[in-house]
């Protein structure tokens, strides 16, 4: 299975930003250790999921009528799997499960079936099987077993490896694989259960034909995984982190503690909509602590973010790239009621962003649309425009294509959080407390009908993007247009931008 990945949309070499110098501590560029606790904070109240220290303890007695599996017959749980009738629950003895040695070797779960583990059931693919539970049978059930050693390639998953629908994963520990530790599907629901240390992502939620609908995830640690850097091994891949979402419509993200995670905490990338985004804390991930691109409509609130993004902020900064990383970045991504959801916008409120590297940045690539050689999401277009090849000239120089062919950072409201930012805590001067919003020169291709500030100013002043009664403290600065326009709260305040209105100001840290 082969999936294409967009790229975050850094400016590449023709859109280079020119920021003022960053006068940071360097650190190494080597992921942070899980923290095992959260960090102290009185700004929030937030209950943090401790999931995978402190996993939930399954039954241990078989359930009437459940199939017993014995771990010490190597193979018991796909044999009886496949010799029992859809609707069978499988009770898992403690113990170690295995399959054959094959590569190929895995569970082929049938419709309605329940695998239940008892206290101390793990099931272990020993670095040899690549899979762990497939086939596309919807509703299945897993609960209480810990799935671990398996060896799925790169974008594939070991648990609901063929994407299939309604399956729920709950008080479940999928630890130690290769690969993403578990696939996406539609109705799937994925609670109070332990994600930690895979080797790409802790979940892939990426379904073949792009159908992934009212997916949840509530109450789960997604913890330290892309342990083997995919990012280094093919860079700008786009292709690691906590979870990635891809064209999920309508997905409800509440209650979790995702950490310490290489790369980004959560990234919804191309044609997502109706996400809800509430009540987690996002902590001490490399990268951001969540983006949002080319998608639409979302309500992120009551979040506690905090200590995100210092390693590859701080590196780039070393690096000498100045492109404003931010720890929520929302790049082509807007409010769109054309669009069918819980909203019409992309709403960022109530939420306490503390000691990260950088706050929010809202970013347009004035060269990436549909068709676009700059739009790294290859053969995708809008979602208001199903063609990619409508968006051609001469009609996409007018109305409605003109608009309609691109994904635009529009109708984000950003209002009632808590910006903190002490640099003797982030070990950085200049470049880690940034809030902005912000375009490139629109140059190519040749026929784009964006060149020049066109992305730009419509971003600026005509997009509906807003800051407002928000509360800030440390030393923010803000950058509008583009990157070598820094301004102080009195400037960004005042014209033409009259950004964060009812919103107050403080030098220091506390208070």
């Amino acid at each position: 299975m082969v999936i294409k990945r967009g790229h975050w949309a850094i400016p590449t070499a023709p859109l280079v930003l020119v920021l003022l110098a960053a006068g940071c501590t360097s650190t190494s560029d080597a992921p942070a250790k899980p923290t095992g606790t959260p960090a102290a904070s009185g700004a929030s109240a937030t209950t943090v999921a401790r999931v995978c220290d402190n996993p939930a303890a399954g039954p241990s007695q078989a359930p009437a009528g459940a199939v017993t599996v014995d771990p010490a017959v190597v193979g018991d749980l796909a044999a009886k799997t496949k010799s029992s009738p859809p609707g069978t629950t499988f009770w898992l003895r403690p113990g170690t499960h295995r399959l054959q040695p094959e590569r190929y070797a895995q569970v082929m779960a049938k419709e309605g079936n329940t695998y239940l583990g008892a206290p101390g059931a793990v099931f272990d693919g020993r670095k040899t099987n690549n899979y762990a539970f497939s086939g596309t049978d919807p509703n299945v059930t897993i609960r209480y077993l810990t799935v671990q050693g398996f060896v799925a390639p790169h974008d594939e998953g070991v648990v609901n490896h063929d994407m299939a629908d309604g399956w729920k994963i709950e008080h479940t520990t999928i630890q130690y694989n290769s690969g993403a530790g578990l696939m996406g599907g539609a109705r799937q629901q994925v609670r109070a259960s332990c994600l930690r240390g895979n080797g790409q992502y802790g979940m892939n939620a990426y379904k073949t034909g792009d159908s992934i609908k009212g997916l949840v995830v509530e109450g789960s640690e997604i913890v330290g995984n892309n342990t083997d850097d995919w990012e280094k091994q093919q860079p700008g891949c786009g292709c690691t982190g906590g979870i990635k979402f891809w064209a999920v419509n309508g997905a409800d993200i509440r209650g979790n503690w995702v950490h310490d995670n290489r790369g980004a905490g959560l990234w919804a990338d191309n044609n997502n909509n109706d996400f809800r985004i509430e009540d987690n804390v996002l902590e001490a991930n490399d990268g951001a602590a969540l983006m949002y691109e080319t998608s639409y409509n979302a309500v992120i609130r009551n979040n506690t973010i905090r200590r995100n993004n210092w390693v590859e902020g701080r590196k780039h900064a070393a690096d000498g790239d100045t492109f404003p990383y931010a720890t929520v970045y929302v790049s082509e991504a807007g409010g769109e009621p054309r669009v069918p959801a819980r909203t019409d916008k992309i709403e960022i409120y109530r939420n306490v962003l503390e000691n990260n590297w950088s706050g929010i940045t809202l970013w347009e690539n004035a060269n990436r649309f549909c068709n676009s050689p700059a739009n790294t999401s290859t053969g995708y277009c809008t979602l208001l425009v199903k063609d990619t090849r409508r968006c051609a000239q001469p009609s996409i120089a007018t109305a409605p294509l003109y608009a309609d062919c691109r994904w635009k950072t529009q109708r984000v409201d950003i209002h009632g959080n808590r910006f903190v930012l002490d640099t003797s805590v982030v070990k950085c001067t200049v470049a880690c407390g940034l809030m902005a919003v912000l375009s490139n020169y629109g140059t190519y291709p040749d026929w784009s009908p964006y060149k020049g500030k066109r992305v730009a100013d419509a971003l600026i002043l005509k997009q509906q993007n807003r800051w407002h009664d928000n509360v800030y403290r440390g030393p923010w600065t803000f950058v509008v247009d583009d990157a070598d326009r820094k301004l102080d709260s009195v400037q960004w305040q005042g014209p033409p931008y009259r950004q964060d209105s009812g919103s107050t100001f403080g030098s220091q840290a506390g208070g």
